[in-house]
């Protein structure tokens, strides 16, 4: 910045203040405090001004030029804030710690805090159901260590990842608002995506300093009881976020009271691509619509909602825990006991972040207010739960604890409508504290209390002008008249001598004029002290509290999935230890709930001896949501909830992978094929045979050949190899030749028929091949127009005429024009089809063997027995 480089010796005092306080800031807004506003100058102000659309301005000089101001009244300053943080930039709110009266020059400010878009924590700048996250990434090798903080909720984890994909996915299902790393190592192909990268000074990520600040944080001697001793990647990254965290906070963090670890292993992996193409949380627009989140979320409480995303993006492997929770489910659907707790849990709120304000003492009145009410209603919750037995329940009302003594504090202490802030007071309730009831008392009633005191005065003294008044020079006094004067007691101290009357003031009138004079300013500052010891008490018992905010979070999700089960006919999955997949008319969760018409449900086997299934029909026949729907369905079953199915047995997969749909990275300069590849180089690279693979159209991005001897290489490999459990969509038939050279390979369809020469859609999965792919009338129903649809008829016609009537004797033929099998040829399985075959499904036929070509040309009715003897002999040495 230009004007800060300057001398300060050429500004004028106020900005000398500022422009010291922004070199300590350079990467920061600097939010200005100068009464009723928050200002910004010169390159903060432009940039303010453009991103917030507010009035760039000029006023006054300092060094001899103009000065760029643009300001934010301080009242309002939530809003603007809020889009800065969203759009990824970092502020400085810089207030005002001096007194005006006694200060010489500027007042005394100073930097109050920093808002950034990892570490917000107010209300108003976060989003209610989503979490906001302050990662580290660090890199050693193909090692990367990613640590996470939720400042909002006190949630400190870490891993380790081995390779570029493994980090993608994980930071793709973190979606961090902010991430910090070393500023001498290159991530931007890895971070490109993300808004708000802070880049840190490498000693940042030093080990033993790391390991000394987490150990310090914890109050522990060792990183041992979190079982992240081994994770020294890690743990640098995670000593860089928590340094950065209190540098931000400019206060302790007592809500982060342990490290947890994300362990690869414990979850089912599911790649960049694979969120997206199941659009778990977000839709393949960007938004949160008619994603697998927005149909199964109807928690009653926010904290709830984020643990219910976390869930969806980190299903889980362990058997027992599924268990446990799919146990918990059915408890709560016995005698509907979901639906008194949901009513209950409405009334908790979002206690998880109230906590976190309190632990980082920016709690606002409105806060205790709802914790307040929040903790009043544990008691019916746990009568509650007392009624249902079975899964999670009791280890849940065990945690989540009462509080009797806080309800009692919070509910004799606090307003029941407290105001937003506690600034202008009136927060503390009556009776509460006497001090203050008596500075109240005074301030509001310094009338009563005067005339009060002037009838006592008349009756002890017995002087009928005696008057008591104020004035703002001399304050509060009794007034004599001069005639009277010299009847006033002992006690009385002249003030003032006036014509007529004479004035004076009593020791009890003095006490009462310093304490009303002063009662207002002393009763606000009591009421801010009364406030801040509740927010100490509060403190003292955050971890208890914190662990009923996770215990609570958690019964919400499972009461809200038992609701989920009966509202929308969920059946409970059955895990095995034999390997397999066996769905009885499953339906896709999400397309079942926007369609006008009934879901047609459909059943997906597989097993060790059934691993792949080809799948053939015409597009927008249903093929896609048949695979979405089998990978959604496994998804839900490894978060313990139910299913939309009637019957549901599979085995724990490791992994989830999609292949499905196109799309380019321009950016990246790769184009839609190149991203295609790369996500099935993915697949057949990372695959295990207890993976899901969901593939669809495989080879479609390049020509005919290329395209179908990918797809056939990658169908065989996966059958063959890697024998994962895989969904196989394609519209290459010969691929429907596959399950004659593998055992474990089926062929499924997705039936239509025509009527009127319309393509009506059945969406019904049946066994076999498909029998033709319907792509003229698809055509037609998108609107193509009828004489581009009579042209492509034409070309049909013609290619399926000429379709060669011998086989060839190369492996791949090439001809100028390829041809197509006939409708009703492409309908029989490849084994017996006639000789008049497409040239594509010549493209892994041999040459024919010498000794075949010889056969061909024997006459066997013109030899004699001995020759046809001599001919076999030589038959058997040419073999």
């Amino acid at each position: 910045m230009t004007k800060v480089k300057q001398q300060q010796a050429q500004h004028t005092p106020m900005m000398q203040q500022y422009l010291k306080i922004k070199q300590q800031h350079r990467d920061e807004l600097v939010f200005y405090r100068m009464g009723d506003f928050y200002e910004l100058f010169y390159d903060d102000a432009k940039k303010a001004a453009h991103l917030l659309d507010i009035t760039l301005t000029a006023r006054g000089q300092s060094a001899g030029e103009p000065i760029p101001m643009a300001g934010i009244p301080f009242h309002s300053v939530d809003g603007y804030l809020a889009k800065l943080v969203k759009l990824g930039e970092s502020v400085a709110i810089c207030e005002q710690v001096g007194d005006p009266a006694t200060s010489k020059g500027p007042v005394e400010r100073k930097v109050v805090r920093i808002l950034t878009p990892g570490t917000i924590s107010d209300e108003a700048l976060l989003e209610e159901r989503q979490d906001n996250l302050l990662a580290a990434l660090h890199c050693h090798d193909s090692t990367y260590g990613v640590a996470t903080l939720d400042i909002s909720s006190g949630r400190f984890h870490v891993t380790e990842l081995t390779g570029f994909e493994a980090a993608q996915a994980e930071l793709q299902r973190l979606s961090p608002a902010e991430i910090l790393v070393s500023e001498d190592k290159d991530y931007e192909s890895l971070l490109q995506p993300y808004k708000g990268v802070r880049k840190r000074a490498p000693w940042d990520f030093d080990y033993e300093s790391a390991y000394q600040q987490l150990t310090h944080q914890f109050g522990t001697q060792d990183l041992t009881g979190f079982g992240c001793e081994h994770l020294s990647i890690a743990i640098e990254a995670a000593g860089c976020l928590l340094q950065y965290a209190k540098e931000t906070q400019r206060t302790a963090l007592p809500h982060l009271r342990a490290l947890h670890v994300d362990r690869h292993e414990d979850s089912v992996v599911l790649d960049a691509a694979t969120r997206r193409n199941l659009e778990i949380t977000t839709n393949l627009a960007g938004s949160q619509d008619n994603t697998l989140l927005s149909v199964m979320d109807r928690t009653a409480t926010a904290m709830g909602s984020r643990l219910l995303n976390r869930w969806l993006n980190r299903p889980l492997r362990d058997h027992n825990t599924l268990t446990l929770r799919q146990q918990t489910i059915t408890a709560l659907l016995e005698n509907y006991h979901y639906e008194g707790i949901h009513q209950t849990l409405k009334q908790i709120g979002d206690i998880e972040r109230i906590l976190a304000r309190i632990a980082l003492r920016s709690s606002r009145p409105r806060d205790l207010a709802r914790l307040r009410d929040a903790l009043a209603v544990l008691p019916d919750l746990q009568h509650l739960l007392q009624a249902i037995n079975g899964g999670q329940i009791d280890q849940l009302a065990a945690q989540i604890s009462t509080y009797p003594e806080l309800v009692d504090l919070l509910q004799r202490a606090i307003i029941p409508n407290p105001p937003v802030v506690i600034r202008d007071g009136g927060v503390i309730a009556e009776s509460y504290d006497s001090e203050l009831d008596e500075l109240r008392a005074i301030s509001e009633n310094a009338g009563d209390y005067l005339i009060k005191l002037e009838t006592e005065e008349r009756q002890k003294t017995g002087i009928s002008t005696l008057k008591v008044g104020y004035n703002r020079v001399h304050g509060y006094f009794i007034e004599i008249s001069r005639q009277q004067a010299e009847q006033a007691p002992t006690h009385y101290i002249r003030r003032q001598t006036l014509k007529n009357a004479e004035r004076f003031i009593t020791p009890e009138l003095k006490t009462f004029e310093d304490k009303a004079l002063s009662s207002k300013s002393r009763a606000l500052a009591r009421e801010k002290q009364l406030y801040e010891q509740l927010i100490e008490t509060l403190a003292s018992e955050l971890a208890p509290l914190q662990e009923t905010a996770a215990s609570l979070a958690t019964l919400d999700v499972l009461n809200n999935l038992a609701e989920r089960a009966e509202t929308l006919n969920f059946c409970k999955p059955t895990f095995t230890d034999i390997p397999g997949l066996s769905i009885e008319e499953g339906r896709h969760p999400v397309v079942e709930q926007v369609l006008d018409e009934p879901f047609v449900a459909n059943s997906t086997a597989l097993s060790n001896d059934r691993r792949m299934l080809i799948i053939t029909g015409p597009n927008m026949g249903g093929k896609s949501t048949y695979m979405r729907q089998t990978a959604l369905i496994t998804l839900l079953a490894h978060i313990g909830s139910f299913v939309p199915a009637t019957k549901t047995e599979l085995s724990i997969v490791d992994r989830i992978f999609t292949r499905i749909g196109s799309s380019d990275d321009l950016a990246g300069g790769r184009s839609t094929f190149m991203v295609e590849m790369t996500e099935t180089a993915n697949i057949l690279n990372n695959a295990t045979p207890n993976s899901l693979v969901l593939m669809d159209e495989i080879g479609r991005g390049t020509s005919t050949f290329d395209g179908l001897s990918l797809a056939w290489a990658c169908a065989s490999h996966l059958a063959e190899q890697v024998q994962a459990f895989t969904l196989f969509a394609t519209h290459y038939f010969e691929l429907t030749a596959l399950p004659e050279a593998h055992h474990n390979v089926a062929n499924v369809h997705l039936n239509a028929t025509e009527h009127n020469e319309r393509i009506v859609f059945l969406h019904t999965v049946h066994d076999g091949p498909a029998n033709q792919s319907y792509g003229l009338q698809v055509a037609q129903l998108a609107g193509v127009p009828h004489t581009v649809i009579g042209l492509a008829k034409e070309k049909l016609h013609q290619l399926e005429a000429e379709s060669h009537p011998h086989q060839q004797a190369a492996a791949i033929p090439q001809p100028a024009t390829p041809t197509v099998p006939t409708h009703e040829e492409a309908s029989k399985p490849m084994a017996k089809r006639k000789k008049v075959e497409p040239i594509q499904s010549d493209l892994f036929a041999t040459a024919p063997h010498p000794v075949i070509a010889k056969l061909e040309k024997l006459n066997i009715d013109d030899m004699t027995p001995r020759q046809a003897l001599d001919m076999l002999y030589q038959i058997k040495e040419q073999l």
